[in-house]
């Protein structure tokens, strides 16, 4: 076994892999850009090597400095991770040239399984069924048209290279595959360096299952069971499971037998998994492709298979045996897995971004949580969402998913926005637990799009009954700083009045009057009041009793933020000043100002000033987070102004693009009109 280990990743993925190295006696070594100088990682490695500035692809992406580095701190192997180098050939050559171990299949395997057009084919030798479609090597944009027309619409274009939904368009009509074709090309391209697409008919009700294997460097093979990934948001996991629910003994042997075929084909020797689609309305399989690294949903399969899965990639990177043939491997119980991304599942899933203000991660019974940031840590707009991943066990798939939906109450984790209470809302759907999955879940559930729930009228004056009270105590020192709040009032025996503006995680804004004096308080919010004596029983422990009913509130605030734990559930609530909810009053820009929805790249202006646009004209393309989204005008007019280049860093809310009204000129009165 490796005496050291270089991780070339960052997050939660580089903090898990620190954990099996301590556990086998290994020096671990992170590597971080100027972005996450501060970062977990950082501080949870025995030693750290700066790369590069915070464009991944000047850092993470750089396998020249992560070469450098290992060979700076002695490293004898260095592991990916997932995303990055994980599935570069480049890695491993530079790995080869300085002598280090690269932590994952050979480069023929890679390279065969790396694009999805050569990966088919080999699949189709192998006898593992693909989906219909188009993947050969005229990718000029006369050929694809004329293959989208013979597949037919609907149909996918997917980027050759791709993988995580980037490169990836769903086309419904001819019309629009033109335009989808360039966007899917220019993600392909800035994503993985390869405008090389499929298309591939679009399966209407498909599931999304993976198989996990493993394999070693003297020809065993095993398969470590199957995932259920079909919960997914723009083509982007949500929530995974394992083993995978209502299917069939006969469809679980097949998907087992046909990922084991397909390593053993390419002479596979590392951990990697075989992803299906599997058509809910024919039962057929196809194979979707291979991931040859460690998956960021592989926690559920150490769950139910008792195993640690990067120790078995460090096993057979070193040249070891497997540990265990395929009948010593068992399934037992189940597990789910829930990705905590900095988004805004309300808003299109738009990437936050932030300073994390207040951080709790949930534990107990069958929980377990991997994560990549804590309290003070910075999420950019330079790098994926994903913040940590939350994984529930149990004996049962229903044991799992309660024990999930309470952690994921029980989640501290304010700043930037998170899909929290997303996570939240999808595990209480009937159709979760009563039907096969389909990737189309998340549409069929929320057709309109999902909408942030407005928090509940008591737990808002509850909120706000511990707002007023900590105003309370910080002016108790101080009376100057009373007012506008009622201490001075109780002091001259007056029943003193304050209001106190909250606003929710859907951004719906509560103003509540709260009166008081000497522990007891009246609140009132629209139609919902209540009245309550309430105490401080230690810092941030708040008893209130109310009815007859009494309860003990956990109360943290830290800067406009206010956390409350009641009896398990946590809600994060903002507190909003009196100039910030006048102001909201005043009005916004209106439609003649595009602006950013998100911080990130200006990867396209489609406009200059005094173009004339017509609404729905995209006319800036924005890269964040490593996707692509079209900035479109609201309105017909002509550019006035252009605020931004190609390459420009923006942050969220800028102003891009400015609009003007074109004043049509009045028809000529025929009445007036002189003959010639």
């Amino acid at each position: 076994m490796f005496a050291s280990l270089l991780i070339a990743n960052r997050g939660e993925i580089a903090v898990r892999i620190i954990r099996t190295c301590r556990t086998l006696g290994i020096r671990p070594i992170a590597v971080y850009s100027e972005a996450d100088r501060d970062a977990l990682h950082v501080r949870r490695a025995d030693a750290a090597f700066a790369i590069g500035p915070a464009e991944s692809a000047r850092s993470y992406l750089d396998a020249a400095a992560i070469v450098a580095a290992a060979q700076r701190a002695g490293a004898e192997a260095i592991h990916p991770g997932y995303g990055f180098l994980a599935e570069s050939e480049a890695l491993i050559a530079a790995c080869e040239a300085a002598g280090i171990v690269f932590v994952g299949p050979h480069r023929e395997a890679i390279r065969a399984m790396g694009s999805k057009i050569e990966s088919k084919a080999i699949a189709e030798r192998a006898g593992v069924p693909v989906v219909p479609g188009y993947h050969g090597g005229a990718q000029d944009a006369p050929t694809l048209t004329r293959e989208a027309a013979r597949i037919g619409f609907p149909l996918l274009i997917k980027a050759s290279a791709g993988g995580g939904g980037r490169g990836m368009r769903r086309v419904e009509r001819a019309t629009d595959f033109a335009e989808a074709l360039v966007q899917a090309r220019a993600e392909a391209l800035a994503g993985f360096g390869d405008d090389r697409v499929l298309l591939e008919k679009l399966i209407t009700a498909p599931r999304h299952i993976e198989v996990q294997i493993a394999a070693d460097r003297h020809g065993r093979v095993v398969h470590l069971f199957e995932r259920e990934c079909s919960i997914q948001r723009n083509h982007q996991k949500v929530i995974e499971e394992a083993p995978a629910a209502f299917i069939s003994a006969q469809q679980r042997a097949a998907l087992h037998n046909y990922a084991v075929a397909l390593a053993r084909v390419i002479d596979y020797d590392s951990l990697g998994t075989v992803e299906f689609l599997l058509d809910n309305d024919s039962g057929e399989i196809y194979f979707l492709e291979m991931n040859t690294r460690l998956q960021v949903e592989h926690p559920v399969t150490e769950y139910v298979t008792g195993l640690d899965l990067v120790e078995w990639q460090l096993r057979s990177a070193a040249g070891e045996l497997l540990p265990l043939t395929q009948e010593q491997i068992t399934c037992t119980g189940w597990a789910i897995e829930a990705r905590v991304n900095a988004e805004d599942p309300a808003r299109g899933y738009l990437p936050g971004t932030g300073t994390i203000a207040l951080y709790d991660a949930p534990a107990g019974d069958g929980i377990r949580v991997d994560s990549g940031v804590g309290a003070g840590s910075v999420v950019t707009p330079h790098y994926d969402s994903l913040l940590a991943k939350v994984i529930a066990g149990g004996a049962d798939r229903e044991l799992a998913q309660r024990r999930l939906a309470a952690a994921l109450g029980k989640f501290t984790l304010s700043g930037p926005v998170t899909n929290l209470a997303f996570l939240r809302d999808i595990l209480r759907q009937r159709a979760f637990s009563a039907e096969p999955l389909t990737t189309g879940f998340l549409d069929t559930q929320f057709p309109g799009g999902w909408n942030a729930p407005v928090t509940a009228p008591e737990t808002v004056l509850l909120a706000a009954l511990a707002q007023a009270m900590l105003m309370e105590a910080e002016c108790r020192d101080s009376p100057w700083r009373s007012l506008g709040a009622f201490r001075l009032l109780e002091a001259a025996g007056v029943r003193g009045e304050s209001r106190v503006v909250l606003a929710d995680a859907g951004e719906t804004i509560h103003e509540i009057s709260v009166r008081g004096r000497n522990g007891s308080y009246e609140l009132e919010c629209g139609a919902h009041a209540f009245a309550a004596t309430a105490r401080w029983a230690e810092p941030g422990l708040l008893c209130v009793e109310r009815a007859g009913h009494s309860q003990r509130l956990a109360v943290r605030r830290n800067g406009d933020l206010l956390t409350l734990d009641i009896a398990g559930a946590v809600v994060t609530l903002r507190i909003i000043a009196r100039r910030e909810t006048d102001a909201a009053k005043i009005g916004g820009h209106g439609d003649h100002r595009i602006t950013a929805t998100l911080p990130g790249q200006v990867a396209e202006v489609r406009c200059a000033p005094g173009d004339a646009v017509q609404a729905g004209d995209v006319l800036v393309v924005l890269d964040s987070m490593k996707l692509l989204h079209s900035l479109a005008a609201a309105m017909d007019g002509r550019v006035r102004e252009l605020f931004c280049a190609v390459g420009d860093s923006v942050e969220g809310g800028a102003v891009l693009v400015e609009l003007e009204l074109v004043e049509r000129e009045p028809a000529a009165d025929a009445s007036s009109a002189t003959p010639e």
